[in-house]
């Protein structure tokens, strides 16, 4: 009598059925964060390239100061 599991019934006339689990790892989430930086770094550089036209700076600035400043008292 073979009891497999101590329940007291003989187990032999079940055919025991190996099974096997597969785990996958996903290893695809560095890609996103990768391209979410370089998206970020070529955009940067097109607002470098391209800052003058966007109003981020330019090759002269100007500031006039008034001369005199009048003020009335009453």
């Amino acid at each position: 009598m073979a009891d497999l599991n101590n329940d007291g019934i003989n187990d032999t006339g079940h055919s025991t059925v190996e099974r096997t689990t597969i785990v996958e790892t996903d290893r695809g989430s560095g890609g996103g964060a990768l391209a979410v930086v370089v998206l970020l770094i070529v955009l940067a550089l097109l607002a470098y390239m391209f800052r003058d036209s966007l109003g981020l700076g330019g090759s002269k600035t100007e500031i006039t100061v008034p001369d005199s400043i009048n003020v009335n008292v009453n």
